[in-house]
């Protein structure tokens, strides 16, 4: 069996981003591999690396199909770049408008999301049981979309969209209305006047807010109540300030790891045509350590 272009039992990947020296993709994605007995390369393309400053999202993805690359996941800022640069997408991340892996098969370039699957994953194994009448979503980006689908996907009725591009708000609330019906979205640029008027049962954090290059939050504190569910994307820190203020406050959490293992077995599952064990990947996971030195690493 031979997988993308490669000639032989071998998974070659990648992991195309900035700021991504830290990311536990890589090892989940090896282990899985070797588990399965394949042979296996997993390679962090940090395009902040001086001898990719120069090539671009363009440049370095021609390059990995020239070396036979399987399979490649983007994580930010490229997940909605990437996708005038693929041959054609996925049904889920053509309605979603962002692309976090990519299959090279056969010379062409073929944009997944599997973000979507691994958040609504992990909310419902980590918030089981929690209200779903109304979230806040913190983030409209390529991350936010997903988050958004995955939310309504998990029984959010209502969901509010903050941006610091409110016309990047507006434009994800009408997209969720359009593909998830039964969902009402609208975005705010007031999220503390919101919250007073009509306060969400939970509050998701999809901005960079949190990562080390990033420290802080993307929400005032004060907003957050003890009766709030919080959830997090970033997971370096995996306790991010704003799931520490959370916690402290009594509110139930999700950090970000849950989305990061279940979004890398779908991506697994898409570069080889084999199941992944989701446990073995956490494990995986969690044998780096419980709290990873912080870095900006996306995935």
């Amino acid at each position: 069996m031979t997988f993308g272009t490669s000639q032989s039992e071998t998974l070659l990947a990648g992991l195309i981003g900035r700021g991504i020296g830290l990311s536990r993709t890589p090892a989940m994605h090896m282990a899985e591999a070797e588990a399965q007995g394949l042979s296996s390369l997993y390679r962090l393309l940090d395009m902040d690396a001086p001898e990719r400053s120069q090539l671009g999202l363009a440049g370095i993805l021609s390059a990995c199909e020239a070396c036979g690359f399987d399979g490649l996941n983007v994580t930010y800022p490229y997940k909605i770049d990437v996708i005038e640069l693929l041959d054609t997408l996925s049904d889920n991340a053509r309605a979603v408008g962002a692309v976090n892996t990519v299959v090279l098969s056969q010379g062409r370039r073929i944009g997944h999301n599997t973000d979507l699957w691994g958040f609504a994953e992990s909310f419902r194994r980590g918030l089981e049981g929690s209200a779903t009448d109304h979230a806040l979503l913190l983030g409209a980006g390529g991350a936010g979309v997903a988050v958004a689908h995955a939310l309504a996907d998990c029984g959010i009725a209502r969901l509010t969209i903050v941006d610091s591009d409110r016309g990047r708000a507006e434009r994800l609330a009408e997209q969720v209305s359009r593909n998830r019906p039964g969902v009402t979205a609208q975005a705010t640029d007031d999220p503390g006047a919101g919250i007073r008027r009509d306060p969400p049962d939970g509050i998701v954090n999809a901005t960079p807010m949190g990562m080390a290059k990033l420290p802080g939050m993307a929400i005032d504190a004060a907003l957050i109540e003890p009766a709030m569910w919080v959830a997090d994307i970033v997971y370096f820190p995996l306790e991010t300030e704003l799931l520490r203020v959370a916690r402290a406050k009594g509110c139930r959490v999700l950090p970000g790891s849950g989305m990061a293992v279940f979004q890398a077995v779908r991506a697994f599952e898409l570069f080889t045509g084999r199941a992944a064990e989701s446990e073995r990947m956490a494990a995986t996971f969690e044998a780096l350590g419980a709290e990873p030195a912080p870095h900006p690493a996306g995935r």
